[in-house]
């Protein structure tokens, strides 16, 4: 990478590198290389630690593709069908769930509620994915018909988490580990638990308020793993994307199959949804993408497989407008 380059990305996150001030994480991956990887600005403002490539970063949504993964892998082993309904995994739901299938939850056109409208005012334990379908168990009705419209649904992948669990016999934590961290050497990834585990290389997000940035690292949704619980950085991610061009983890087929927009509509115009993904196109090749958004975090992750080229960015701040840089990396590195 040209000394200019390295200057011209450098401007890009000249606001993420200043003293005392959260940062990010960035990686560019072209042709299965690292063509650029750096980080700006602290993980730890308390401590003064500074964010690199290793630092791990609350994913946000972005996990949601680590949950599709795990449920995709079931269903190669034949332990799982895409077309399994909810009524096999938790025999009490509700009738209104009698025809909400995997694919449903994985596409987000399930109709479920969104349980985040239903947490009792003044909570302040935070919530796990058992209590996501707690609160999905107190209600009469979804919000559409299964599979007749898309609805962006954190509540759909708390409960693929808890069928993750049901189905393998293994906490959520311990099989993303044992069938996707661990095969791909990610060593610093976790679906963290707090008082149960221990975020390596952690970074700790941040708002800015109005005295100066404030800690913003957990709200009463943190612990619900399946839609936004795990903690990566962007070395490990890079093992995440080589894997994504291989069949270590699933066949080509079913990948081709995560990477379809099943979903032809979504909450972003240009894009449907896949499994875990969402699918569009840019300047005439596959874009495949999600992003992640939570208390004192931003994250993005772009692919596009036709030019072998990936563009990661986590950061440790809340209102991290961070879109126009991931398309000016995009551009700078197409």
């Amino acid at each position: 990478m040209s000394q200019t380059n390295e200057k011209v990305v450098d401007a890009m996150f000249r606001d993420f590198d200043w003293a005392n001030s959260p940062g990010a994480a960035v990686i560019v991956i072209k042709e299965g290389k690292p063509l650029f990887a750096k980080g700006y600005g602290l993980a730890d403002l308390e401590k003064k630690i500074p964010c690199t490539t290793n630092t791990n970063f609350r994913l946000a949504s972005v996990t949601k593709q680590f949950t599709a993964m795990a449920v995709l892998i079931l269903v190669a082993r034949g332990k799982l069908s895409l077309q399994d309904r909810l009524p096999k995994f938790f025999p009490e739901f509700p009738a209104y769930g009698e025809t909400i299938s995997l694919h449903h939850l994985l596409t987000h056109t399930s109709g479920l509620p969104d349980y985040e409208d239903y947490i009792p005012g003044g909570t302040t334990t935070p919530l796990s994915d058992g209590d996501v379908l707690f609160i999905l168990r107190q209600q009469t009705k979804g919000d559409f018909p299964p599979g007749s419209q898309f609805h962006y649904s954190n509540s759909a992948y708390a409960l693929l988490a808890l069928i993750v669990e049901n189905i393998s016999g293994k906490t959520f934590p311990a099989f993303v580990k044992e069938k996707i961290f661990n095969p791909l050497g990610m060593t610093n990834s976790i679906a963290y638990v707090a008082g149960l585990s221990c975020v390596p290389n952690r970074a700790y997000g941040y708002v800015n308020g109005t005295s100066g940035w404030e800690l913003s690292d957990q709200s009463v949704t943190s612990a619900v793993l399946g839609d936004g619980g795990i903690y990566s950085s962007v070395g490990d991610l890079f093992k995440w994307d080589l894997a994504l061009y291989t069949e270590k983890l699933i066949s080509r087929k079913m990948l081709a199959d995560a990477f379809t927009a099943h979903s032809s509509r979504s909450d972003f115009k240009d894009s449907g949804y896949g499994y875990g993904w969402y699918v569009g196109n840019f300047r005439g090749t596959e874009r495949i993408w999600h992003y992640g958004s939570t208390c004192g975090f931003s994250t993005r992750i772009e692919r596009f497989p036709g030019r072998r080229l990936s563009v990661i960015v986590l950061t440790n701040r809340r209102e991290a407008e961070i879109s126009p840089i991931v398309e000016k990396l995009v551009e700078l590195f197409w």
